[in-house]
């Protein structure tokens, strides 16, 4: 039995496509639409959230429960 990855909010962006390029979506749909851009390979979820205004505990739980549904 596989075991989900969980995501943390220290986590580079990078390293969090990694785990799913589908978390991609979850992140564009959030307001943050550079998952691409150099700058998310070295930004955690955390910094990137303060950067975009973002509220990263809802964005993380969402992240989290759709690795869980999958």
């Amino acid at each position: 039995m596989e075991m989900t990855k969980e995501i943390t909010k220290d986590m580079l962006i990078g390293e969090i496509l990694t785990v799913d390029p589908g978390i991609a979506a979850i992140l564009m749909a959030g307001g943050m639409h550079c998952p691409g851009c150099p700058s998310a390979q070295g930004e955690s979820l955390e910094e990137a959230c303060m950067v975009h205004g973002m509220d990263c505990d809802e964005l993380l739980g969402t992240i989290n429960n759709y690795l869980s549904n999958k």
